[in-house]
Order: C-alpha cells, then structure tokens, then sequence
C-alpha cells in the first residue's frame, strides 16, 4: 500500500492566529449563549474577540457592557466596534475615552451601515466623523488605540468600483489604520484577487480573511445579497434539500468551512477572523482541524 502524499496544510508548517467576533446579546437567553461560546473558545487564545455595534448607536450600551465584561472576567483582548452614524463627534470621542477607561485598546473602526437600513442612502450626521477614514484619525488622536478597519474582496456595495473601493481602504491606512478584516467570501480567488491589488496599491498592513461558517444557509444568502459577496451555486448545492435537517445542515458547513481554511492555508494565509453569531460549534471543530488546541488543556497535562 503507498503511503498517502501529505497536503501542506497537514503539516502546520506556521503558527495559525485567529480572532472571534461576537454581537452585544439582546436577552438574558441570549447572554447566556453569548458567554457560553466565549468561555468554549476563549482557551483557543484567539490574538482578541470583537464585539459589535448597532445601527445608529442602537446597541452601544450592550456592546460597552459586555467588551467591559471581557475586560473583567477574562484573559481576551477585546476590540469595540465603532461607527461614524448618527452622532456627533463629541458624542463618538466619548464613546472612546470609556473604552480607553474601561482598559480597551483595540477599535474596530467602522462607517456604519446607513441608519434607515442597509439598501438606503448614507447620510453622514452634519456634526459627526464623515467617513471611516476620519473616525480612524480620530480614534488614535485620543489614544494609542490598535485599529481594525473593513475591506471588501468583492468591493462594497456601495462603491463605484473595486479601484474607488480601494482608494477608500488607502485612506483609512493613511490615517493610522493597523489592520483589515474582510467582509465573508466562499470564492477563496476574490481574496487572493483583492489582496493583489491592495498589494500593487502599496497598501501593506494585514488583511485577514473574513470567515462565516453558515449557520443557516438562507439567512447566509441573504445577508450576503445585501453586503456585496457572492454566493456560489456550488455552496447552494451542499444545502440544497437540508432546511430541516439540522444536523446534517451542521455536518455540511463544518465540511465547507474547514474546506476553505484548509485552502487558505495551503496558500499561505495564516491568520483568520471567524464571524461566530455568538455560537462557538462550528467555529471551535474548524480551529481544532487547523491545529488550535485548548491551552487549558495543554498547561494542566
């Protein structure tokens, strides 16, 4: 019998990063599903978990009360979500000096998705930051914050093109950006497409993959429509006929997403940004197969 030709991503050949990003939770049901999935991956030693932000401000003390949670109850590294809509300077400036004083020191800057919904025109509060690249500006003017910005492999919704989408990418490195995760994508080549073009635009800081394993793949799809990333036909088929079918439906998107890392990996990507919607299954199995192991673990053996 021939012995099988290992694959390189077999043979973890560097160190893998990964980082979660959870949202504020609305009930206490919620709160508890919440903390569960942090408590199950925070021995993965993800580099930091980020905590997102409503429309409009619409979650803000939620999202302060549980990055301020992580702050006192764990070892992560949170990182508050921010945006520039419908508040004033002042009003966003103080929102970052409480992260500064809660002990926060990572933001993940961000416009925000226009306040009547995502689909309706961005009106820009006439007292506020305009754009990303100015709330970047002045995020690090009041601390020495690390900043996570966006970017779009399949461009933004909302931009002319790919070249104007990444004029916007320059700007917030420009300003002090350190970081960029990307919106979810299932076609590994848009990545590795964008990231070309970022490169030749002489933009040089990180761009992590966005990853979503699909909990559910109608609201996936959808969300997906609204955002500007493409679903596949080929991912359509691997749930086709799974609607209830909960278990098999998991078994399926656990395959797809370690699928995808495992190609990222075998072509150089060693650093991931999972998109949890606050559950921890799917996310943990697919860091597992890439050689994350719990260090609570590892240190009591």
């Amino acid at each position: 019998m021939s012995s099988m030709t290992l694959r390189p991503s077999r043979q973890a050949s560097s160190p893998i990063k990964v980082s979660f990003e959870f949202f504020p939770p609305k009930t206490p049901e919620m709160e508890t599903t919440l903390w569960a999935s942090i408590q199950r991956l925070a021995p993965l030693n993800p580099q930091f978990v980020s905590v997102t932000y409503g429309a409009g401000g619409s979650t803000r003390e939620r999202t302060h009360a549980t990055v301020s949670r992580l702050v006192k109850e764990t070892h992560l590294k949170p990182a508050a979500h921010l945006t520039c809509v419908a508040a004033t300077k002042d009003e966003v400036d103080g929102v970052i000096r409480s992260y500064w004083d809660a002990g926060v020191r990572h933001i993940v800057a961000l416009r925000g998705d226009p306040a009547a919904g995502i689909g309706t025109a961005y009106e820009p509060h006439p007292g506020g930051y305009q754009q990303t690249c100015e709330l970047v500006a002045g995020i690090k003017a009041i601390g020495d914050f690390e900043v996570s910005v966006s970017a779009y492999p399949e461009k933004h919704p909302e931009a002319a093109s790919l070249d104007a989408d990444i004029d916007v990418l320059k700007a917030k490195v420009d300003c002090g950006a350190d970081r960029a995760i990307t919106q979810f994508f299932f076609d590994n080549d848009h990545y590795f497409r964008y990231l070309d073009c970022v490169r030749a635009r002489g933009i040089n800081i990180p761009i992590v993959p966005g990853i979503v394993p699909v909990q559910n793949f109608k609201q996936t799809a959808n969300f997906a429509a609204k955002t500007g990333a493409s679903v596949p036909d080929w991912l359509a088929a691997r749930f086709e006929g799974l609607d209830n079918d909960v278990e098999t439906r998991k078994l399926v998107a656990a395959a797809v997403a370690a699928e995808q890392v495992i190609d990222l990996v075998d072509r150089g990507v060693n650093e991931f940004h999972f998109y949890t919607m606050n559950r921890a299954d799917l996310v943990y199995a697919i860091c597992h197969l890439l050689g994350l192991r719990d260090q609570s673990v590892r240190a009591a053996a």
